[in-house]
C-alpha cells in the first residue's frame, strides 16, 4: 500500500522490537527474563492482557538514558516510513521512568532530540504526546506537564491520558489538563475503548479533548457522533489492539465499518505494535477491508494532529501532491 499515511497513535514503549530491547538491555546491563533474542521474541508473543503488562514493564525498565529514548524515536519513525508513514504523534509514558528516579528532562532531551534525527534520517515528522497515567498521584501527572512545556517548540505538542478508565475519574486531571492546555498542549485522551460513551463525553467537556485516542464505544451514541462530526473531533482507531485486549471478541465485531459509515473521522493506528503483533501496513489492510478510504483516512490525519497550522499545511500539500495524480488507483490498491 503506497499511499502516505498519518499515524496518531502509537506507544513508543510499545513500539519496541525485540532485537532493540535486547541491544539496549546489553548496553545498560539490564536483566531480562529470558538469555537470547531467541527466547526473547518468544517472551513478546501476546497470549493475554496481563502477559502484555509482563512485557511492557521489561520494556521500561531497560530505557535508562537520553541516547535510548532518542533511539526508540527514531526506530519506530523508520519502521513507520516503510509503510509509507509521513507523519507520527507518538506517545510516551513518563510516569514509569519518573518513579525510577529518572528526570523529566533527561527524557524530553531524548526524545526531542529522536525527533531531529528521524526527520534527517527518515524524512518523517514526529511530535511526541506525553501521557498521564490514571493509576498515579495526581502529583506525579502535575510534574510532567511542568516539565513537558518547556519542551513544546522541540515537538511535545499534546498531553494525553492513559490507563484502565474506570481506574479514577477523569474529574481528577481536569486542572491538570487546564494547566497543559494554557500552555499551548492539546489534550489527547484515551477514553471510550474499555468504558462507554460516557467516558467519551468526560474527555470533551472536562478535559477539553481535541481528538480522542480509541473512542470507538462513541458508536453507541447516535448524538455524541454528531457531535465528534460537527466539531472535527477525530478517534484514533487501534483494531488490533482493540481485539489483543479483548474490548472486542473477534475482529469481525468491532465496530470499524460503522464509524466509517457513519462520516465520524477517524485514523487507523497501532497503539503497540511489537507487543501486540502488528504494523501499519496490517492495520490499513484491516481498514480498507471494512471499508476505508485511503484519502480518507490520511484526511482525518489532517484534521486530528494537534502539531498546528505549519505541520498541517504540510500534510495538506502531500495528500492534493498524491491524490490529485490517481484517486482512484491508489483506492483500488
Amino acid at each position: 500500500m503506497s499511499y502516505p499515511k498519518i499515524e496518531l497513535h502509537v506507544h513508543l514503549e510499545g513500539a519496541i522490537r525485540p532485537a532493540t530491547l535486547f541491544s539496549l538491555a546489553e548496553k545498560n546491563g539490564a536483566a531480562l527474563p529470558v538469555a537470547t533474542l531467541e527466547e526473547l521474541e518468544r517472551f513478546y508473543e501476546f497470549s493475554d492482557f496481563n502477559h502484555f503488562i509482563d512485557v511492557w514493564n521489561v520494556t521500561t525498565d531497560v530505557l535508562y538514558d537520553a541516547d535510548d529514548f532518542r533511539r526508540v524515536v527514531v526506530d519506530y519513525a523508520a519502521e513507520a516510513a516503510s509503510f509509507g508513514a509521513v507523519y507520527l504523534e507518538a506517545i510516551v509514558s513518563p510516569g514509569q521512568y519518573y518513579t525510577r528516579g529518572i528526570e523529566g528532562r533527561e527524557l524530553f532531551e531524548g526524545f526531542t532530540d529522536g525527533i531531529q534525527q528521524a526527520r534527517e534520517e527518515t524524512g518523517v515528522e514526529v511530535r511526541i504526546t506525553p501521557d498521564l497515567d490514571r493509576n498515579r498521584p495526581i502529583e506525579v501527572s502535575r510534574q510532567i506537564v511542568l516539565d513537558a512545556i518547556p519542551f513544546r517548540d522541540r515537538g511535545i505538542v499534546g498531553i494525553g491520558l492513559g490507563g484502565r478508565e474506570r481506574a479514577n475519574p477523569t474529574s481528577m486531571f481536569t486542572e491538570v489538563f487546564a494547566l497543559a492546555r494554557d500552555a499551548g498542549l492539546a489534550a489527547v485522551p484515551h477514553a471510550g475503548e474499555d468504558d462507554g460513551p460516557r467516558s467519551v463525553r468526560e474527555a470533551i467537556d472536562l478535559l477539553g479533548a481535541s481528538r480522542i485516542r480509541h473512542g470507538f464505544r462513541a458508536i453507541e451514541d447516535s448524538h455524541l457522533i454528531a457531535e465528534l462530526i460537527e466539531r472535527r473531533i477525530v478517534l484514533d482507531v487501534c483494531p488490533t489492539s482493540n481485539l489483543r485486549t479483548k474490548v472486542v471478541a473477534h475482529i469481525d465485531d468491532h465496530p470499524l465499518a460503522d464509524l466509517i459509515a457513519s462520516g465520524v473521522g477517524i485514523t487507523i493506528n497501532t497503539d503497540d505494535p511489537a507487543m501486540f503483533g502488528t504494523d501499519l501496513g496490517t492495520e490499513h489492510e484491516v481498514a480498507r477491508a471494512a471499508g476505508a478510504d485511503a484519502h480518507a483516512l490520511f484526511q482525518a490525519g489532517i484534521d486530528g494532529q494537534v502539531a498546528g497550522d505549519e505541520i498541517g499545511a504540510w500534510l495538506e500539500c502531500i495528500a492534493a501532491d498524491h491524490w490529485a495524480v490517481a484517486p482512484q488507483a491508489e483506492v483500488a490498491r
